[in-house]
C-alpha cells in the first residue's frame, strides 16, 4: 500500500478563537491548580488583562489535585487510570487529545503547535502536539507502519543537512483507536537529538505528539519521555 502524502502547513486555531465558540459560557467553572495561573482560561471573558498573554489555547490542565465537574470533563479512560508519579495530565476535549507530561515542566508557545511543554532548565527537552486535516479514518489508512514512519522521519522531520536514523517503532490499540509510536535520531554536523513521536488519526485530523531531548542526555531521560509518548490518546469530539 502506498503511503499517503500530506502537508504539515496547517496551523491550529488559537485559544482566543476557541473562546468565541458557544461551548464556553460564563457559567464554566474555574479550576485552579498549583503552578498554572493560565488555568483561568476556563473562566469567562472578564479574565484579568494581565493574564491574557497566558491564555492562548489552554482548554484544561489536570494536576494530581483539583476538582472537575462532569459537564466540564466527561469521564475518560485516561483519567480512570492511575497517573504515574511525577506526571500531570493534559486534556484538550475541544481538539480531542490527551497525554501525560512531567510535573516539573512548564508550558510554552511552539509555533504551529496546539500545545507544548518543556523542561524548566533544558529547553531542548520538550514535547509538542499538532494536528492537520485529513480524510483518513484510521492511522492504517496512511499506509504500513514502516513506510509511514520512514517517510515522516526522513522526508519531513529531517532537515537537508541531517542524517535520520529510526531506532524503533511500535503499534498499539487503545479503546479501539490505533497509534504508531517510534523512536528516531536526527544528526547534523554540530548537533544531534533523539525523539519519540506518536501519531494517530481521529476526528478528521492527523495528530502528532513529539517529545525530544539532546542526544547526549537521551540515555538518562529516555524512559521518562517514553511515558509521555505512550500516554498520548485521541478523544472523540
Amino acid at each position: 500500500m502506498a503511503v499517503s502524502s500530506f502537508s504539515l502547513n496547517w496551523v491550529p486555531r488559537t485559544f482566543k478563537e476557541k473562546l468565541k465558540e458557544p461551548r464556553w459560557s460564563k457559567s464554566s467553572r474555574i479550576v485552579e491548580l498549583p503552578l498554572h495561573r493560565n488555568i483561568t482560561c476556563l473562566c469567562d471573558r472578564a479574565t484579568a488583562v494581565d493574564e491574557e498573554s497566558n491564555c492562548k489555547r489552554r482548554p484544561l490542565l489536570l494536576g494530581v489535585v483539583g476538582s472537575l465537574t462532569a459537564s466540564l470533563l466527561p469521564a475518560s479512560s485516561l483519567l480512570a487510570q492511575e497517573m504515574p508519579a511525577n506526571y500531570r495530565a493534559f486534556v484538550d476535549r475541544l481538539d480531542g487529545y490527551s497525554y501525560y507530561y512531567p510535573s516539573d515542566w512548564r508550558e510554552f508557545d511552539f509555533r504551529g503547535h496546539d500545545s507544548a511543554f518543556k523542561d524548566r532548565y533544558l529547553q531542548l527537552q520538550n514535547l509538542r502536539v499538532r494536528f492537520i486535516p485529513t480524510d483518513k479514518k484510521d492511522i492504517h489508512d496512511m499506509g504500513p507502519m514502516d513506510e509511514v514512519v520512514s517517510n515522516l522521519v526522513k522526508n519531513i522531520y529531517a532537515a537537508p543537512n541531517q542524517i535520520a536514523n529510526i531506532l524503533d517503532m511500535q503499534e498499539r490499540t487503545v479503546d479501539g483507536k490505533d497509534y504508531y509510536t517510534f523512536e528516531y535520531e536526527l544528526r547534523s554536523p554540530n548537533f544531534a537529538s533523539c525523539s519519540f513521536a506518536t501519531i494517530a488519526v481521529a476526528n478528521g485530523r492527523f495528530y502528532t505528539l513529539t517529545v525530544a531531548a539532546n542526544e547526549r542526555r537521551w540515555r538518562r531521560v529516555r524512559d521518562k519521555l517514553k511515558v509521555v509518548a505512550d500516554s498520548f490518546k485521541v478523544l472523540d469530539i
